[in-house]
């Protein structure tokens, strides 16, 4: 059966108002930093690369994957855009992908959306960055370090993103904090095993036909013509496949449900393309996919504007994880 995906991330309703702005203002001075960074570490051959990894994670986290208990999660991203472009860049990548969900497909809410940029795109990279450069210096061998640590970083950024969310929750008076917390810390460690093998398996892939993408942190990753394709495919691929996402709910809803805080939920004010169905098309599979691709062009373009509009565009970085 084809089912068009959930929506992934926390609705306004969820946090208070107080919550939300704090972390709006959080979002945007990590934001910040990490422009000002990108400027001294990103070169110009290196924007199609953040352009075409931001669209295939949009198409990525369409892909919901079913999980014990009823429940299903998807990817995140955070830790693989870290190992591939570097923490100031996958900021970028994840914060752009975050807030077209919420602001053209109603996937989390605007008043919230500060919190799910902290979350996934600043707490993720954050973390997936200090494990690479923590498990580096415990392994010598680069395919151990990469492998090792992809998995770890990609399980550990979903399991302290959903604390924070859990948090969150908590300080904002929806939930208990005995209740919050260990829900989402229970159903989202199983969650980041998924995460971790995704990663994994992505690092490895790579690894074994372009190491230049996951290795030489010092070096800058040029992003020819075949890397643009091979993302663009990949990315076609995972908006087609899309209306095959798990029917369950995710982490955070199944919680949600549990502990009775659901209908905190609120709708939000306008439409756009809701459920990550597009409008006019009868066919829900076909509206999913082309929602998908449309996002992933979105996305695209927010990355190449963005990055084009740069003061400072200097052609090497000085370290992935510095």
């Amino acid at each position: 059966m084809l089912l068009s995906p959930l929506p992934m991330h926390i609705p306004d309703g969820f946090l208070s108002v107080v919550v939300s702005v704090f972390f709006w203002l959080i979002s945007i001075g990590g934001i910040g930093f990490a422009l000002r960074k990108v400027n001294q570490v990103i070169g110009e051959r290196e924007v199609p690369l953040m352009g075409v990894l931001a669209a295939a994670i949009f198409a990525g986290q369409m892909l919901n994957f079913t999980v014990t208990g009823g429940t299903s999660g998807h990817l995140m991203g955070a830790a693989l855009a870290t190992i591939i472009v570097g923490p100031w860049a996958a900021i970028l990548v994840m914060t752009s992908v975050v807030s077209i969900q919420a602001l053209v497909f109603q996937d989390g809410g605007l008043l919230v959306l500060g919190a799910n940029i902290f979350n996934m795109g600043i707490l993720g990279v954050v973390l997936s960055a200090m494990v690479m450069q923590f498990i580096r210096k415990i392994f010598q061998n680069r395919k151990k370090y990469l492998l090792g640590g992809s998995f770890i970083a990609g399980w550990l950024s979903i399991f302290i993103a959903s604390l924070a969310a859990g948090l969150e929750l908590a300080i904002s008076g929806t939930s208990p904090v005995q209740i919050a917390v260990p829900a989402m810390a229970g159903i989202h460690a199983l969650i980041g095993i998924g995460e971790g093998l995704i990663t994994l398996g992505a690092v490895l892939f790579l690894y074994i036909n372009r190491p230049d993408l996951v290795t030489h942190p010092n070096e800058a990753k040029n992003a020819n013509s075949g890397i643009v394709v091979a993302g663009v495919i990949l990315t076609v691929l995972l908006a087609v496949l899309s209306p095959l996402a798990s029917s369950h709910p995710d982490g955070l809803e199944w919680v949600a449900e549990t502990a009775a805080f659901l209908n905190f939920a609120k709708e939000s004010t306008y439409q756009i393309i809701p459920d990550y169905l597009l409008p006019g098309l009868h066919n829900e599979a076909v509206a999913t996919i082309f929602a998908g691709l449309i996002g992933a062009v979105i996305v695209f373009g927010v990355i190449f504007v963005m990055m084009n509009q740069r003061k400072k565009q200097l052609p090497q970085r000085e370290t992935d994880f510095e």
